[in-house]
């Protein structure tokens, strides 16, 4: 369900894999932006991870309890699930289709 006072961009082009590794952390479960911050800062400005995601709309700034925070969006979690069913294909696992 998307929270309300999101701000939102769309996906330009494909996500690389810390970018990927990022939002399934978000996907996991709604985090504070300040501890999104704390967790993947960095000193390097050209790895920039959330912003590259939330650029890419795979995640959001949101208010929880009027909280900043970022949470996975739709097409976050879609690319999410999209990547691990490429990912038990080419280990040979059965993948269910969903409707």
């Amino acid at each position: 369900m998307p929270s309300k006072d999101c701000y939102r961009q769309g996906m330009t082009h494909a996500p690389d894999a810390l970018v990927l590794d990022f939002v399934e952390w978000i996907a996991a479960s709604r985090r504070r932006y300040a501890d999104v911050m704390d967790a993947w800062k960095t000193s390097c400005p050209r790895l920039t991870i959330w912003e590259d995601a939330i650029d890419q709309g795979l995640v959001q700034r949101c208010r929880i309890d009027g909280e900043l925070s970022i949470e996975a969006t739709e097409a976050g979690r879609n690319l999410l699930a999209k990547t691990r069913r490429k990912s038990q294909r080419r280990r040979g696992q059965h993948v269910p289709h969903s409707l």
